[in-house]
């Protein structure tokens, strides 16, 4: 049975997906690893994974999301019936849950922080009151678990209301703002006093920066940063029209995300150099070292402000698709099921992630494999589910959709040549599988012996 939503266009489609991708792994993450992991040739090995890698990855999920019109289980189902495939569907529904019930919690953070800096609480303070700001934040239950929660309101809210008029409504505006944001702040970053020395770090390569570990994070970067392995990207292509071409909608999304990360690093890495800061401040550089920033630069506030919105807008419309897997599975495209299932399990999420958001105050002497509990998640999210999800779909592509269907279904809509087929279908049937498996064997720890 085909989805009763569908995308009302294809800039549609390609905003929501690009806001799905573009997250907290491109515009926090992205920045901290490449700062840690040699500047400017990490930029080219990531490059050149994400085409390599992240872009054949992501084709594949488009096909089985079109090619069925279904949600996440049922794609599986319907192309391998009679078999246990389903459960990479499953999965990726369980690996969205769990990663909402702790993304959320950073979500919160960033609200708490966009309040704070519209009244004034954020002006004229040094790095170490930034400092001492952020880790009472955290630990303060009711200030962590209220914004928690409504961030988590916001993210129901626009599933409730369907594709069309929630998360497509929604990423229209969203997306187009958040490159506005990016291109104003790159810009102001760009001429301070000194920034040069911070677009020649991220932007020039240095050969001798390489190591095993700079080739394994890039690698590990540019296959979170497209959310693939998770099955998000199934559940949108249902919804997309058989006139539109998936090879250009996956080029478009990759193009978007690689635009995100390049003008993430032209925001930060200036503005660290230009005051004299270490590009490698880790985790805490958004909520310590750029307001510090920010705040010694004329009307910075506003600056901070206008990054803290942009940083909003990527964290909603990934949380968006997180949700919207999960419902889609649930509601089997009935409107009256989807805003039911919208706030049950949205508040159920909230549920869950209550102990990620109490992780740095009441709860942080609670330890998990010697973790905190919101460390715990994300590295099970991060560095398990999520690589076991995409190794799956490169198995499951190649072996059970035969490569007659697989050529008909990524031309339909598209001038897709019998050349570039070939080259995608190596990539996906060969590279992509054993590239994971390199980056899951590592992330566990089994490749420490060769560093």
């Amino acid at each position: 049975m085909k989805t009763a939503d569908q995308w009302s266009s294809k800039v549609g489609f390609i905003l929501a997906a690009a806001g799905s991708a573009i997250g907290l792994g491109a515009i926090w993450k992205f920045p901290y690893v490449a700062g840690t992991s040699g500047g400017g040739i990490f930029l080219i090995i990531f490059l050149l994974f994400t085409l390599l890698i992240g872009l054949p990855l992501l084709m594949g999920e488009f096909v089985i999301g079109r090619s069925t019109q279904k949600d996440a289980i049922d794609s599986y189902r319907e192309i391998a019936p009679g078999t246990s495939w389903h459960w990479v569907g499953r999965l990726g529904i369980l690996t969205c849950f769990i990663l909402l019930s702790f993304y959320s919690v950073v979500g919160g953070w960033v609200l708490i922080y966009i309040f704070k800096a519209v009244t004034g609480s954020l002006n004229g303070l040094t790095e170490a009151e930034y400092h001492h700001l952020f880790n009472g934040i955290i630990a303060n239950p009711y200030l962590a678990v209220g914004a928690q929660l409504l961030f988590l309101l916001i993210t129901i809210g626009v599933i409730a209301k369907g594709v069309t008029s929630g998360i497509e409504k929604a990423s229209r505006y969203m997306m187009p703002a958040l490159f506005v944001l990016f291109i104003i702040l790159a810009v102001r970053s760009l001429t301070l006093e000194g920034a040069m020395a911070g677009v020649v770090f991220f932007l020039k390569p240095e050969f001798s920066n390489v190591t095993s570990e700079t080739v394994l994070f890039a690698m590990g970067q540019s296959f979170f940063a497209l959310s693939i392995g998770v099955s998000v990207m199934v559940t949108y292509s249902s919804y997309l029209s058989k006139k539109e071409s998936l090879p250009q909608s996956a080029v478009s999304i990759v193009l978007l995300n690689l635009l995100v990360a390049i003008l993430a690093g032209l925001v930060i890495f200036p503005a660290v150099f230009a005051f004299g800061l270490e590009p490698d401040a880790g985790p805490v550089l958004l909520f310590n070292v750029l307001p510090t920033i920010f705040g010694q630069l004329p009307f910075g506030i506003l600056f901070f402000v206008a990054f803290l919105v942009l940083f909003l807008f990527a964290a909603l419309t990934s949380a968006f698709s997180m949700l919207e897997i999960i419902v889609a599975a649930m509601a089997k495209g009935s409107e009256q099921k989807r805003m039911k299932y919208a706030w049950m399990i949205g508040l159920s999420i909230f549920i869950v992630g209550i102990p990620s958001a109490l992780s740095y105050g009441v709860l942080q002497d609670v330890m998990i494999f010697e973790k905190s509990i919101f460390d715990a998640f994300d590295f099970l999210v991060s560095n398990v589910l999520m690589p076991l999800g995409a190794l799956l779909i490169a198995i499951f592509v190649p072996l059970k959709i035969p490569k007659k269907q697989l050529y008909k279904e990524l031309k339909t809509g598209s001038h897709l040549s019998s050349r570039l087929f070939f080259s995608w279908f190596l990539l996906i049937r060969y590279v992509a599988p054993i590239a994971i498996v390199i980056v899951f064997l590592d992330v566990l720890g089994f490749l420490d012996f060769m560093k």
